[in-house]
């Protein structure tokens, strides 16, 4: 167990958190949500001690073990990834260290050996001749093959080492974990065996995560921060949402009854108070007026911005054709004579663990790479707007806001677009924001208000959710549904991609693709598909072998 108790937190004249009481018990798995900048990336530094509070304390209970998602993937970069999973408990890991350092010497003594002996018995019990194949298995789960896990940590590539300080996290059976962003940079597969494992996982979980339906998944209750208080619900983010929108409700009933009695109140004394024979009565009515409280409804501290994608014409019949399109890169083939053709009703999600792949055909798509191999022709009534995986170079200049958006847009008049930026919650003043400056989720929102401004019948998007919160995440999700044109993405948003999505495209890691007119869903129930996956790695492990 951990709790939080009378918890003030203060930078500067600020409270971020203000006399906060909470308790998370094992057993349960608990969603901590909040608006950007409310503080929950904060409060799990708080709970794993790496940030003293103002005022309170956190307890633990004595003799648990805790283990806190890493966001430095520097840090271990001299380091063999089994080594680095292993790391996870760090006590286990000491006395591997310290062995290995005894039973090096040439000149063993009897000290020596006592020692030895004692520290072989300690890992033992706990479970070390284990810790490799246990490391292993977790990482093999995430998708890191087995072929790397004596690599060095710095040979591995950003998402590849994003798995491996989540392993090393999960790895121990620890009883208080804490999870920021867990699912960030996974495939969809990795973040389907991490719910699979958290689901299972008997100790406390606390987690932070923009990932709507993840957290649907695995957790049993919800920790709401807002306001710098926190509140908490029993149930996922769904039940969480539904009970918060209830309780206001209610509230907002409650308060319009007491409104009307005031008023009625009000209207007796005003009408009675200088009439002796009613004298009585007004002024007890005075004194019932004077015990009537309101509710105090703080509106919430949540912002959704307003995302709208109109394009300027009606895309026709003919959208896109794709023809025998192939592209290596570094000596890789990501793309293998890959053929489809788009309709005009298509929303089709490119899934799979092959990132490369989605961004390259994107790419090519776009114009900014050539295929070495095969042909793409857009129809002659599409326009296309597209939101690249990496933006940086998009936003390398001086440019304010409002000028960056101004260069886009068809209509030069400033008005014109920062009524774009407001709805994208750019009040006035944040148009003259460089935009050089901002921040990742800032960016996003940039390049989304671009999309919209384009007036673009065909919409491609690269992993659109990084960066941004649960409530953008809402509004994008709520705009490509009602979005009337083609549109191709990637996203690592379960729920998006089952929301929105008629069509499904799955890159295999040897470059060539599955094509299905499906929901996402029913794609991964469709044993025929999973066969192909499975026959395919497989052979590529024999390969290996």
């Amino acid at each position: 167990m951990i709790s939080a108790n009378n918890v003030t937190l203060r930078i500067g004249k600020k409270a971020l958190f203000e006399d906060v009481n909470i308790k998370f018990t094992e057993g349960n798995c608990y969603g901590l949500i909040g608006a950007n900048g409310a503080g929950k990336s904060t409060f799990l530094k708080i709970l794993s001690g790496k940030l003293e509070t103002t005022n309170g304390d956190i307890v633990i209970t004595p003799g648990q073990r805790l283990s806190f998602l890493e966001q430095d993937h520097f840090k271990y970069d001299e380091f063999p990834v089994l080594d680095v999973v292993v790391m996870g408990n760090a006590r286990l890991y000491q006395i591997m260290k310290e062995k290995e350092a005894i039973y090096a010497k040439e000149d063993f003594t009897d000290e020596d050996g006592i020692r030895a002996s004692e520290l072989e018995g300690e890992f033992a019990e706990m479970d070390g001749w284990e810790a490799e194949s246990n490391a292993a298995s977790l990482l093999n789960g995430l998708g890191i093959s087995s072929d790397i896990h004596y690599s060095l940590l710095k040979d591995l590539n950003g998402s590849e080492k994003v798995k491996v300080l989540l392993a090393k996290a999960l790895f121990g059976n620890p009883d208080i974990l804490l999870l920021d962003e867990p699912t960030n940079h996974l495939d969809l597969d990795a973040i389907a065996w991490l719910e699979e494992f958290l689901i299972n996982f008997e100790n406390t979980v606390i987690v932070v995560s923009h990932d709507r339906y993840f957290l649907n998944k695995v957790c049993t209750h919800t920790a709401d921060i807002d306001y710098g208080k926190i509140q908490l619900y029993s149930g996922n983010y769904d039940f969480w949402y539904e009970s918060s929108q209830l309780l206001v409700k209610q509230m907002k009933e409650a308060n319009k009854k007491k409104e009307e009695k005031i008023k009625e109140l009000q209207e007796f004394i005003s009408r009675f108070s200088a009439n002796a024979s009613k004298s009585k009565q007004a002024t007890s009515r005075k004194k019932a007026l004077e015990k009537i409280e309101l509710d105090d409804i703080r509106p919430s501290s949540r912002k959704y911005p307003y995302i709208d994608f109109r394009p300027d014409r009606e895309i026709g019949n003919e959208v896109l054709t794709v023809e025998g399109i192939s592209k290596t890169v570094n000596g890789e083939k990501v793309l293998n004579n890959i053929s489809f053709i788009l309709n005009k009703d298509d929303k089709v999600a490119f899934v799979g663990g092959n990132e490369l792949a989605k961004t390259t055909l994107f790419k090519i798509l776009t114009g900014e790479l050539e295929p070495d191999e095969g042909t793409y022709k857009w129809g002659i009534t599409t326009t296309q707007a597209y939101f690249p995986k990496d933006s940086t170079e998009e936003f390398d200049n001086d440019y304010t806001i409002t000028e960056w958006l101004t260069g886009y847009s068809p209509v030069k008049d400033v008005t014109y677009v920062r009524g774009f930026l407001g709805r994208m919650l750019f009040p006035g003043e944040d148009g003259v924001k460089k935009v050089k400056i901002l921040s990742g989720g800032e960016k996003v929102r940039c390049l989304l208000s671009k999309m919209m401004i384009s007036g673009a019948n065909v919409l491609i998007l690269d992993e659109p959710t990084n960066h941004l919160d649960m409530e953008s995440i809402t509004a994008l999700n709520n705009g490509i549904v009602k979005f009337p044109g083609v549109l191709l993405f990637a996203s690592h948003d379960h729920q998006i991609v089952q929301t929105t999505a008629n069509r499904i495209i799955e890159l295999l890691p040897d470059g060539t693709m599955i094509d299905k007119i499906t929901t996402y869903d029913e794609y991964l129930e469709n044993d025929e598909f999973a066969r192909k996956r499975f026959v395919y790695n497989a052979e590529k492990e024999d390969d290996e072998d």
